[in-house]
């Protein structure tokens, strides 16, 4: 671990490799509470990198990172510099991660708050049970994405694969392009303007906003949300 000062704010590098995870955890935790700059070099697609990271840090993990990372920040940002393994932004509840390439499956599963950034497209159940926040992919969304998402918006620019929104309850999936199908108890709704201007106004600081996208706007269709026996056949299809 090496530090370096540069315009009073202390820069921190870490060498993951094949160094225990424990070893490189304690050391990005240290330098995090200092609230500087952390540089993680030679990821090697470890897991569980830069979990549970306070605010007031940036974390920037150089090449690729496996399962989890970023998992529970609660207000860090965080940037990956090309691909991710699944569980990215789990259960975080504020904060930023950027993932420069591809994002595995669930990414931002169970997060309450922040915004996640996907660059490239994102496997199966992106916001999987997410209770609030942001997830923007600017490629494809993978099959079943938003699967019983409860809050939030999941925004893709580039299409969404199969069984889309399923079993959605109070979240959105806001989708620029094809759809090939859509989840049980899911339906396409025609945005308002206010909307609309909403989720512009997310992609607008990415660098993203484009008044001209035609956008399907996927909610519950709220048969789910009592069950009725007449219903049972829906239960069963999720």
């Amino acid at each position: 671990m090496t530090q370096a000062l540069s315009d009073t704010v202390v820069e921190t590098i870490i060498e993951v490799g094949d160094r225990p995870i424990r070893d490189v955890h304690a050391d990005i935790q240290q330098a995090a509470r200092a609230g500087g700059h952390v540089v993680l070099r030679n990821t090697l697609s470890r897991h569980n990198l830069g979990v549970g990271l306070p605010p007031g840090c940036t974390l920037h993990a150089e090449g690729s990172v496996g399962y989890y990372c970023g998992g529970l920040n609660t207000g860090a940002r965080i940037t990956i510099q090309r691909n991710a393994g699944w569980g990215c932004g789990e259960a975080m509840s504020a904060g930023h991660i950027t993932i420069g390439g591809y994002a595995g499956m669930s990414v931002g599963a169970a997060m309450l708050g922040g915004l996640i950034h996907v660059r490239g497209d994102c496997g199966p159940r992106a916001g999987v049970a997410m209770k609030g926040g942001t997830i923007v992919v600017e490629g494809r969304l993978g099959y079943q994405s938003g699967f019983m998402a409860h809050g939030g918006k999941i925004i893709a620019l580039g299409g969404a694969g199969p069984s889309c929104a399923d079993a959605l309850w109070q979240g959105e999936v806001w989708v620029c392009g094809d759809v090939d199908d859509l989840g049980v108890d899911a339906v396409i709704t025609e945005p308002t303007a206010e909307q609309v201007a909403e989720v512009e106004a997310i992609l607008d600081p990415l660098g993203l906003a484009d008044r001209s996208r035609e956008w399907r706007r996927i909610v519950a269709g709220q048969r789910l949300w009592y069950f009725q026996s007449r219903d049972a056949k829906a239960w069963l299809m999720i």
